[in-house]
Formats: C-alpha cells, structure tokens, sequence
C-alpha cells in the first residue's frame, strides 16, 4: 500500500485513529522540507492536509506538496466549513477536500477510492470526443492536440463525462460514481472541478461541458439535439 504524507505531522486523534484502522500506511510531515526528506523510495502514494488554527502553515504545506517537480496526488484538504471561502483561487492546490469534522466513513470511503483510482490500469484504451482526447492508459488528456495539465480527481472527473457524453448526470451521482461515497452534500466539490475543467479546456472549448440548470452537468451537446 502507498505511503501517504499527513499533515500535521501530529494529526488529530480521530483522523490518526482511522488511518490506523483502516490500515493505511503513512507518515507525518511538519514543514515543507519534510516532503522531500521523508519521502518513502516508492514516492508518496497521496497526502492528506488537515488544515488547523494557523491556516496559513496548511495552505503553505499544500503549495509545498503540489508545488514540487513532482506534484503529489490524490491530495485530500480536510477544511472547516467556516474556512470555505479560503477555497478561492486555490483550487490547484488540492484534489478533493472534506469537511471538518469529517464523517469517518465518509472520509474513509473517499481516502480509499482515490488510492484505488490512483492505480488501476486500463491498457491499449482512449476516448475521442471532438477536440477531445482522453489516453486511459496513460491518463494524459488534450484538447486540439493541446495537453491538458490536470489533477487525479479532474482526470476522473472528465473521463466520466466523456464515457457518457449528451447525458446529464447530476451532483449527487457525479459525486458517488466519481469520488466514490455517499452524498453528504458535498455539491461544491462538483461545481469546483468543474469550473477548474473548464479554465483548463480554454474559453474555445469550456463549453464541452455544459450546465443544465437545477440538474447537473454533461459533456457535449444534449442527445436528442
């Protein structure tokens, strides 16, 4: 199982309990030089950062492990509700967040889908749509020949949309089929990845992903256009 980096290095009581129990393998990381000091020779599998009172060292320690020459992720921000508004102009810093405190089968289900994500293998597959290009076995995507630098959860996020384009497929379902757990009414996390997806297709080609008012999303035009 991969080494997954936690900040703080001293996590909370119930957040180090469920990665004991659940039998995930990590590492406490307390500042940013830490990241590459005590990397495991593997790499590290993801990262979970619990932001705390000095939520500047959190958001600090995110730029460190997204930052590097060799960008970390799945990266899981765990964040308080009150501190919502920091996720402004952030949103490459982090794969996924959750909110604090969190449900720990909640968090749990999420931790382990993206792990298992992470490393599932598709060989010889990809997905053309138009402009777009999705390689499933080397998760790189490109829009008219441009790649598209995009986090784990963005890649997901996009291939799903596009093994169904035309169909509308709401927050709730977008957030059990890609993030894999049950809705806790974690709407934003969608409508985050979705305007991050759009910014990165560009303005010529953001509208592959279109907004269906007071449903959800879908990728292309509607099936019956």
């Amino acid at each position: 199982m991969p080494v997954l980096a936690i900040y703080p290095a001293d996590p909370a009581p119930e957040l180090a309990q469920l990665l004991d129990l659940s039998g995930f393998i990590w590492k406490g990381v307390s500042q940013p030089v830490d990241v590459d000091n005590l990397e495991p020779d593997e790499g590290w599998g993801g990262a979970i950062v619990q932001l705390g009172a000095d939520g500047e060292l959190g958001w600090g320690m995110l730029r460190a492990l997204r930052k590097r020459d060799l960008p970390i992720s799945p990266l899981l921000l765990i964040i308080r509700g009150s501190e919502l508004q920091e996720l402004e102009l952030r949103d490459d810093l982090f794969d996924d967040f959750c909110l604090d405190p969190f449900h720990p089968r909640e968090l749990e289900a999420r931790i382990k889908h993206m792990l298992a994500l992470r490393t599932q293998s598709v060989t010889g597959e990809r997905i053309e749509y138009g402009p777009l290009l999705l390689d499933l076995e080397t998760y790189e995507a490109s829009v008219d020949s441009r790649p598209l630098d995009l986090t784990f959860m963005e890649y997901e996020l996009l291939r799903f949309l596009a093994t169904s384009p035309g169909r509308v497929f709401t927050r709730e379902v977008l957030l059990s089929r890609v993030w894999g757990y049950e809705y806790y009414g974690g709407a934003r996390t969608v409508d985050v990845h979705i305007r991050r997806l759009r910014a990165k297709l560009g303005e010529e080609y953001a509208s592959l992903i279109q907004t269906v008012r007071s449903v959800g999303y879908r990728l292309g035009e509607g099936r019956r256009r």
